[in-house]
């Protein structure tokens, strides 16, 4: 069992950053890859970015590639969702998943362990 949860999401103008930070339970993490969901209402999931346990492999949607940086730190079991240049479009709950893929992937059906999310409302 892994225990994430996420933290930093806010309000934010049109073009102003945040940095969500996904936080796990377990040592373990470290092996786990982990990605990124958001949800916004009356809009299907999206499934935004992901990267692989040891950060080889990682996964933008187009609609963030430039904008989102993902990246982790094992040392401290967590991953962190650079997001700049964030547009109202962004606005949604952010979820982070733990994955056993070895590499970033982009299907929600990969992941079997999910945190509470954190709102991100960017709006001016």
């Amino acid at each position: 069992q892994v225990q994430l949860v996420e933290s930093g999401g806010g309000l934010v103008q049109p073009g102003g950053s945040l940095r969500l930070s996904c936080a796990a339970s377990r040592r373990t993490f470290s092996s786990y890859t982990i990605g990124w969901v958001r949800q916004a209402p009356g809009k299907e999931r999206e499934f935004v970015s992901a990267i692989s346990w040891d950060s080889s492999s990682t996964y933008y949607a187009d609609s963030v590639k430039g904008r989102f940086t993902i990246s982790r730190d094992n040392a401290k079991n967590t991953v962190y969702l650079q997001m700049n240049s964030l547009k109202p479009e962004d606005t949604g709950v952010y979820f982070c998943g733990a994955s056993r893929v070895i590499y970033a992937s982009s299907w929600y059906g990969h992941y079997d362990y999910w945190g509470q999310g954190t709102q991100v409302t960017v709006s001016s």
